[in-house]
């Protein structure tokens, strides 16, 4: 180890991400994970030793082990463990899908457990939670972050697979069978050396077969390259944060802490380097391969690679003269281009500054919330103070927490008078990172007549007593409304989800009967929300992916919009929405894994609901609104237009 990078152990990792980085290279995947005193790679380990720790991230971008299937919260005690080692480019891998499935079927109930652990170099946790869908695989995929798994089972290529029993012991290495090859398929007798390496596994007995050669796809780690020159604070660093980080890391918000100048980024820079490397950071969600999205806020690899690297290379500052010396205006200005124009020296809340502009109606919930320092806290719910007598037209809408640290996510929604006001017609939302509602070019949601609105609040513990109460903010529009924003509600009741089902499928649709054209998404469910893909099935038979979440996370519920205009379907178009949900013991955040999960309003409950927001294609309503009321004006001329700054 050459001195440059600095070795830090933190609870999440850091020191094994820290140590590859300081060795430049990861060198050959086999044995990336440690090296010997002598800086030789260590022994590959032989079938019938026993395997050394190692460690994994799952979905939910957590690191995990063996150790996480204990008898204690499994039902059947794990007697065995499968890895197939995987990546999402090799057609062998592919090709093996279903067998896998067949195989893990048929020995779930016999405690043997499998993982496909992820050793792409390329592939970060959502493509890797993406494959997991497409090819609606069970059992948990995983990702070896920097090797360790793949040194610890001496494996080389994908699909290559482990067996290793209860205590540890690695009892079979090899292929899955000898039917699927690189060249092609075999139509004679077929030799089945996982299977029947499992089987004597199972029956007491020694392994007939231990050891078969793979064919497959070599594993390659990508060497840590370090740039020619180490950027800098001042001339990038700070340029990035306010592009991706700040707009929410800033004080008096939900983030944990602020990026908003050099001494709380370079505070902060190990995991900050942490998070964007695995792409957890910022958060985003929708899988690539299905469409643009015009709030999408994944990281350019660019941007990713110039904040490891300026981290790698010890956080610098950078210079603002060309003298070589930094002055004092250097860090004022790197700190002004991160802040930009979200700094305020008031930042109360009556005084905050609203996204979507001064609103023209402002509510502000009766009820303040009394938030506990610990413990689960059940949903809240509040009436907003007004009686809607007219229909009300807006073309923004935000929910603004005075206290946004408590606010896990809050709904806001339509209550019909004398209605239950937890069946509430959803109108928008706040989850911290989602941003506010925003139309305009002639589209504009409505409130209607006879209606009031309601919250139904998310809130939680920060270690200390808190109290928060929420406004909600409107802007009416300012052209004449052409169109009526609508949604289907994709939604599946009366569900049981059995104990322990590690991936139980929910589905749900609904059919349109004029053309219209999508405008974006929004799915909801709780912490046994695993997945969900939305669909669009034309007349024609045709099917169309408009959406996939693959590690759909209960923490950001995110809205996802599509570009103006980009999907039109016909009339007869029928929308669907297929969820699973994880209510094994390896989800971390399953309240029960032995319960049976119905639907219900609280988190340790389920929910699946799925909205395909549009627009009618021949709807023309040129509605004149009141810029002081919201309301539509009458005996208007359709060839009007409001004043400039009504």
């Amino acid at each position: 180890m050459n001195g440059r990078a600095v070795v830090i152990r933190t609870c999440i990792r850091l020191c094994t991400l820290a140590a590859l980085w300081a060795l430049g290279s990861i060198g050959d995947a086999a044995f990336a994970a440690e090296l010997r005193s002598d800086g030789k790679p260590p022994a590959r380990p032989q079938v019938g030793d026993r395997v050394a720790r190692f460690e994994f991230q799952d979905t939910w971008f957590l690191p995990r082990s063996l150790d996480d299937f204990s008898a204690k919260t499994f039902p059947t005690p794990r007697r065995a463990f499968v890895l197939v080692f995987t990546n999402t480019t090799c057609p062998l891998v592919q090709r093996y899908w279903p067998r896998l499935k067949e195989l893990e079927a048929a020995y779930r109930e016999q405690g043997v457990q499998f993982l496909a652990v992820n050793v792409g170099a390329d592939d970060s946790i959502l493509d890797v939670a993406a494959q997991g869908v497409e090819f609606d695989v069970p059992f948990p995929l995983v990702k070896d972050i920097d090797g360790e798994c793949v040194a610890a089972c001496g494996v080389d290529r994908t699909p290559q697979v482990v067996v290793i029993d209860a205590e540890r012991r690695l009892r079979y290495r090899g292929r899955i069978d000898n039917q699927i090859r690189l060249g092609g398929t075999t139509a004679g007798a077929v030799k089945q050396e996982l299977r029947d390496a499992i089987d004597d596994l199972l029956a007491g007995r020694p392994v007939a077969v231990a050891e078969t050669p793979v064919d497959g796809c070599r594993i390659t780690a990508v060497p840590a390259n370090a740039p020619e020159q180490t950027p800098t604070y001042v001339e990038s660093i700070a340029g990035l944060m306010a592009k991706h980080c700040t707009e929410c890391h800033q004080e008096n918000t939900a983030a944990p802490f602020a990026l908003q100048t050099f001494d709380e980024v370079t505070a902060n820079g190990e995991m900050i380097a942490e998070v964007v490397a695995e792409r957890r950071m910022p958060p985003w969600y929708a899988a690539s391969e299905y469409g643009e999205f015009t709030n999408c806020r994944e990281m350019p690899a660019e941007d990713r690679e110039a904040i490891i690297a300026w981290v790698r290379g010890g956080m610098p500052l950078g210079q603002a003269k060309a003298s070589g010396h930094v002055d004092a205006e250097a860090e004022a200005s790197a700190n002004e281009a991160a802040t930009g124009d979200n700094a305020s020296s008031d930042d109360t809340w009556a005084n905050r500054k609203w996204s979507i502009g001064e609103p023209d109606l402002v509510l502000t919930a009766l009820a303040e919330f009394d938030v506990p320092a610990e413990g689960y806290v059940d949903y809240r719910y509040a009436v907003l103070p007004k009686l809607f007598t007219q229909d009300m037209w807006f073309e923004a809408a935000e929910v603004l927490p005075d206290n946004p640290r408590v606010v896990h996510h809050c709904n806001l929604g339509l209550i019909p008078i004398g209605g239950d006001g937890r069946n509430a017609k959803l109108v928008t939302g706040y989850v911290p990172g989602g941003g506010p509602m925003q139309l305009g070019d002639g589209v504009a949601g409505k409130i209607p007549a006879g209606s009031m609105l309601g919250l139904q609040v998310h809130l939680t513990t920060t270690g200390k007593p808190e109290k928060c109460r929420i406004r909600v903010g409107f802007r009416f529009p300012r052209e004449r409304v052409a169109k009526e924003l609508r949604y289907v509600e994709l939604a599946s009741h009366g569900f049981k989800i059995p104990p322990h089902a590690p991936s139980y499928r929910l589905d749900a649709s609904r059919t349109v009967d004029r053309d219209v054209t999508a405008y974006g998404m929004f799915a909801h469910m709780h912490v046994r929300g695993k997945d969900v893909t939305f669909r669009a099935h034309s007349p024609a038979g045709e099917t169309q992916t408009l959406l996939m979440i693959p590690n759909y996370s209960f923490d950001w519920q995110l809205p996802y919009y599509l570009p103006k205009g980009a999907r039109k379907y016909p009339a007869g178009t029928r929308f669907e929405a297929v969820a699973h949900f994880d209510n094994s013991a390896f989800n971390p955040y399953n309240p029960d894994p032995s319960a049976e999960v119905r639907e219900g309003q609280q988190t340790f409950e389920e929910m699946m609901y799925g909205y395909v927001f549009y627009t009618v294609d021949d709807e023309d309503l040129q509605l004149a609104v009141d810029p002081q009321s919201g309301v539509a004006m009458k005996n208007d001329s359709p060839n009007e237009k409001l004043a400039p700054g009504q």
